[in-house]
């Protein structure tokens, strides 16, 4: 009887126990008191139990071959014992902790060894390869590799040989051979397939694809992680399904498609915590916050960089680990944190160190040499730059010694230093000749002219500036990856502001008037430009109806961010990095860069990214000019340093005054943006204080009117301005300027444009053909009369069609859209001073950000948003304007109507409404806006309720 007991196989309720049995102590108490566990067959379970255990619930696993651990070495028995600890050595590696893996595998072999167990030790030696891989061991894994294969051979045992190709095609990666792993995980595949191995195809096919990214060919490289991750699922072996969803994710960033690496990786790291795959979740949390870093989401990059720094380091794996803290040290100078940054910058270097890292030790001492700058501690800054290039100077990544000789540079600008700062220009120029990276030679040449300046040589400064202006216009430069994710002369427009200032500091006359005008145009549109070749954020999805040249266009921006990435991960791998594969490398990437400008020159004016690249490179001053409707004035602003110009063109002159200093009229428009918040203070303060407030307003724009319009006065000719503003400007409702009798928009209809290029290019573009209009309303408790607002503004259009709450959806947007004459979307608007590329709209189930705007098609006549705030902005260097005018003048919109700050709920309704019934009646927009400006102001004379709302782009007929 008790034998029968013994003998029986373990049932799934008993092996669930001792699964969720996690410490020694209530295991042992677990075991003692079922005596008949004590015998090899229930170790021969339990082994087996984990084996099968391993790829689904890593903790299960590991506590099942614990048991077998425990119950083995009360037997006496050795091979039950050696088993139970290649079992418990399988969980640990999976774990992730290699080297407690080798530790049991080690015990292992000594006892298959001493029992002369030839096929035993096979097993154990195949499986302690990938420990002594992960741990850097590579000769004695091959050691391990050549003994299991001579083993199983003469065993005869096709199977197991087949796992050892695996595992040797592993070394042979690790050893760059790819072409051999390859071949190696190919044999490995035939072998298997015919045997119904399923895990064994499944990781044979997951290798293959991990050596086809070495090798850049993404196509076949996601084509197999795919046929990997359907031979997991169809198995259940979740944990290994997990691993494949990771490993597609990532090949999605290193082709640049960050929104969909993010969610995948996201859902990866999901799947991973639940699998318990400590490894997986680690990288997860790693490569998060490597886009992170890339898109300028400093706050998420350094939550999930300590994530995976916390986690790397419970796994023991020191250059990951590292690399995570690097990262967070990164995203914390991003911050403006520099004394957080400084201390994790320290101690990153010391784990590379320790890490015997060839290269990451010397990027680390450039990262603290620019933020030692920014903080003004330019002796030490000099110190880690110069210790920097000691290293960069002689290696084979030319771009971080020529970071060093332009940091260099700037702290010779710094300290006085002219003559200085000309030689390490010259010699970062010289270094830079042949190896086609414009945006370093744009940096080179611009603080070679400031260099020039500062000497008072205003002609060679004149020359370096127009070399960096040369270099910054290629293509490539908006192609290519910052060389430092270290803010680093992040301003690319400044080179255009100090050609203005030497043009207008000249004498000649209407020419340098014409080339001052022809640099602030490309000035404001130069983010424009950075935005459509960022192609992680606006390739044009591939859809039927576009043209092979904009596939095209799509397929080589992701070409082109699988080989910057691949470059930099080659750059800064744990081991040595080869100079050769850069090279080649660099040549790949060379020769789709060349490709890409070779399409966009073919690209027809029909193709509406076209339009937008022909705008990012200024208009012509007379296509401008012929632009402009009759009675219309344009007035652009443009600031060089403190002093803020304006420029007045009609459609036969162009002139260009001095009018303020911008730090006056900054002044002046906080003090009416305080103003303005006053609103929020409940209906009693309103109602207490609202003649104070109203005349605190009224003073303030009088104050702006006096700097920004008064000294141009005379010269704004006509019925119609447009207003093109600049920095600060941005924010500011012109319409609203007051003269101490009336407001501008009292004198004037008034529109916006972010640059005088892109109002040409708006007038160009036609609507859709009808009538129709697409009304979508997302009402909330912070503005509950949306729904009032679009069944007023609905009631105005007999083709109107509504979507209201959980209806207005992302959906609806996209398939009506495009054929919509007018939008109207009524919802809030969620900013993002840090990336405001990911602004947007809150919609009815989902959240559109401008990544999705940029990759939609909205050739409406006009769009307009009524939530809060939904026209602002963030101004970064170089007048950088970013926000929903940017995105959906991307879409293809003709005209955009949208606020300036939160709106009255209330008011807002009134105002639709009367806007729409004027527009309707034959009104052109500029009109109807303003008669809708001056009906609310009779209701609410405060600026407040009736100027929020403003029009840009084309806002009459053609």
């Amino acid at each position: 009887m008790t034998q029968a007991i013994k003998n029986a196989p373990l049932d799934e309720s008993l092996l669930g126990e001792l699964a969720r049995l996690t410490d020694d102590t209530g295991r042992s108490r677990f075991i003692e008191k079922r005596q008949w566990l004590y015998s090899a067959g229930v170790v021969q379970q339990l082994s087996d139990a984990s084996r099968t255990k391993l790829r689904i619930d890593t903790r299960q696993s590991l506590s099942l071959a614990e048991a077998a651990v425990v119950i083995a070495g009360k037997l006496h028995d050795p091979e039950s014992l050696g088993r139970s600890l290649r079992a418990k050595a399988n969980a640990l590696y999976i774990i992730g902790d290699n080297q407690a893996s080798l530790q049991c595998n080690e015990q292992a072999l000594r006892i298959f060894r001493e029992t002369g167990n030839a096929e035993e030790e096979a097993r154990t030696l195949n499986a302690s390869i990938q420990p002594f891989l992960l741990l850097g061991k590579y000769d004695r894994a091959l050691e391990a590799a050549e003994g299991a294969r001579e083993m199983f051979s003469r065993l005869g045992d096709h199977r197991r040989l087949a796992h050892v190709d695996i595992n040797a095609g592993n070394i042979y990666h690790r050893q760059d051979r790819f072409e051999e792993a390859v071949n190696h995980y190919e044999r490995a595949y035939e072998k298997l397939l015919p045997l119904g191995d399923a895990e064994g195809v499944g990781v044979a096919l997951y290798n293959i694809s991990v050596s086809l990214i070495s090798l850049n060919d993404f196509p076949r490289a996601l084509a197999t992680y795919q046929r990997a991750r359907e031979v997991f699922a169809d198995r259940g072996m979740t944990l290994l399904v997990g691993q494949a969803d990771y490993n597609i994710a990532y090949l999605y960033y290193l082709r640049g498609e960050y929104g969909r690496a993010i969610e995948m990786l996201r859902a990866a790291r999901e799947k991973a915590e639940t699998n318990g795959d400590a490894h997986i979740l680690s990288l997860c949390y790693l490569d998060l916050s490597d886009i992170y870093l890339e898109l300028n989401l400093s706050a998420e990059a350094a939550e999930v960089a300590h994530e995976a720094y916390v986690r790397f380091g419970k796994l023991g794996m020191g250059y990951e680990q590292t690399k995570s803290l690097s990262n967070e040290a990164i995203a914390l100078s991003q911050q403006g944190k520099a004394h957080q940054a400084l201390d994790l910058f320290i101690q990153a270097r010391a784990g590379f160190v320790g890490e015997k890292n060839e290269v990451w030790p010397w990027l680390i001492d450039l990262y603290r040499a620019v933020v030692l700058f920014k903080e003004g501690r330019l002796f030490e800054s000099r110190s880690c730059c110069e210790k920097a290039l000691s290293f960069f100077r002689p290696s084979s990544i030319p771009g971080k010694a020529v970071l060093c000789h332009l940091l260099l540079s700037r702290i010779d600008l710094a300290t006085g230093n002219a003559p200085g700062a000309r030689l390490n220009c010259a010699e970062a120029i010289e270094r830079l000749k042949g190896l086609e990276m414009p945006i370093l030679d744009y940096q080179a040449n611009f603080l070679m002219g400031q260099a020039h300046a500062a000497s008072g040589d205003t002609q060679a400064a004149y020359s370096s500036y127009q070399q960096a202006r040369k270099a910054l216009e290629t293509l490539r430069s908006s192609l290519r990856k910052d060389e430092l994710k270290v803010a680093f002369m992040k301003n690319k427009a400044e080179v255009y502001e100090r050609l203005v200032e030497i043009c207008l500091g000249g004498a000649n006359g209407q020419s340098a008037v014409r080339e001052a005008f022809e640099y602030m145009e490309l000035a404001k549109s130069r983010s424009l430009m950075d935005l459509i070749f960022q192609g992680t954020l606006t390739a044009p999805n591939v859809s039927a109806g576009q043209s092979g040249l904009v596939r095209r266009i799509r397929e080589l921006r992701e070409e082109l961010n699988w080989y910057y990435h691949r470059i930099e991960l080659e750059q800064l791998r744990p081991e040595e990095s080869s100079a050769e594969r850069v090279e080649s490398l660099r040549t790949e990437a060379h020769s789709r860069e060349k490709s890409l400008m070779r399409v966009l020159r073919e690209l027809p004016d029909s193709e509406p990214d076209a339009l937008l690249i022909r705008g990012s490179q200024g208009v012509p001053l007379e296509e401008i000019q012929q632009a402009l409707p009759e009675g219309t004035t344009l007035l652009e602003y443009f600031a060089t340093g403190d002093q803020l110009m304006a420029v007045v063109l009609t459609h036969d002159t162009l002139e260009i005054h001095p009018v303020t200093l911008l730090s006056r009229v900054t002044h002046t428009l906080q003090m009416l943006r305080a103003q303005f918040s006053k609103h929020r203070l409940g209906k009693e303060y309103i109602q207490r204080f609202e003649r104070t407030m109203f005349q605190a307003t009224q003073n303030h724009l009088q104050e702006l009117y006096r700097e920004l319009i008064e000294p141009l006065r005379e010269r704004l000719k006509g019925n119609h301005l447009i207003v093109v503003p600049h920095d600060i400007l941005h924010s500011l409702p012109f319409h609203a300027l007051f003269d101490g009798n009336q407001y501008l928009i009292d004198s004037y209809t008034l529109s916006y444009a972010p640059s005088a290029s892109i109002y040409t290019l708006c007038q160009g573009r036609a609507a859709p053909p009808g009538n129709s209009f697409l009304i979508l309303g997302v009402p909330d408790a912070q503005a509950p009369s949306i729904g009032e607002e679009v069944v007023g503004v609905a009631s105005t259009f007999q083709s109107a069609e509504l979507f209201v709450g959980e209806s207005a959806t992302e959906q609806v947007l996209r398939e009506r859209g495009p054929a919509s004459r007018i939008i109207h979307l009524a919802t809030h608007g969620n900013f993002r001073q840090d990336n405001p590329m990911f602004s947007g709209l809150r919609l009815g189930q989902s959240f559109l950000s401008l990544v999705d705007l940029f990759q939609m098609r909205l050739p409406a006549e006009l769009i307009t948003l009524s939530g809060c705030a939904t026209g602002l902005n963030v101004v970064a260097a170089g007048d950088e304007l970013l926000g929903l005018i940017r995105g959906l003048l991307g879409a293809g919109a003709q005209c955009l109507l949208l606020s300036l700050w939160d709106v009255n709920d209330s008011s807002t309704t009134e105002f639709m409404t009367c806007f729409y019934e004027n527009f309707n009646k034959g009104e052109s927009k500029a009109q109807s806006l303003q008669s809708a400006m001056k009906s609310l102001r009779t209701r609410h004379p405060h600026p407040y309720y009736w100027a929020p709302f403003f029009l840009s782009g084309k806002v009459f007929p053609s």
